[in-house]
């Protein structure tokens, strides 16, 4: 289904923000160095999305999680997926975002390869397939990540580099 035309429940995630449910229901995001990670159970039709800003943080020192950090809003989405008695190896994930945002002399380091480095990271150590991903380059990238039937549509104007696997991004 085109996402235009979809007329169901859309929530839409910031940085920091992170979203599981059941369908029908469309997530979107909108990427830059961030990263998002969607996960999907093809049996349950339930899943969700994370938007990370930073890999994680030096001095957690007792506080809550927080989604702006990969590594807390991951136990984040894990915590929802153990609420619902699931197992994170019957999920699957797809990964995207982690573009260059600002280069040359005196700019920011390149935050984005950090993020997705901790994605995959995280994902192998939790056991979850990551189907497909979208990562790299430079540019900003549009997500919408539909429930029903586990398809994220991704739009990348302007943008180049990025590294593709899995085609199954559409």
């Amino acid at each position: 289904m085109n996402p235009a035309l979809y007329q169901g429940p859309q929530v839409f995630l910031g940085p920091g923000d992170l979203y599981f449910g059941t369908a029908p229901l469309q997530i979107h995001t909108l990427l830059g160095s961030c990263v998002a990670i969607t996960l999907w159970h093809p049996r349950l039709h339930l899943g969700g999305m994370c938007h990370f800003v930073l890999a994680s943080r030096q001095n957690r020192r007792g506080e809550p999680p927080d989604g702006r950090f990969g590594d807390e809003a991951f136990l984040l989405l894990l915590d929802d997926i153990r609420q619902r008695a699931c197992r994170p190896a019957d999920f699957q994930a797809k990964l995207f975002g982690g573009g260059l945002m600002f280069a040359g002399p005196g700019t920011q380091p390149d935050i984005g390869s950090g993020n997705i480095e901790q994605g995959r990271k995280l994902l192998r150590e939790a056991g979850m397939l990551l189907v497909s991903e979208h990562v790299g380059g430079s540019g900003r990238r549009k997500l919408t990540f539909d429930l029903a039937s586990g398809h994220v549509w991704l739009a990348f104007p302007g943008g180049e580099g990025a590294y593709r696997r899995n085609h199954n991004v559409q």
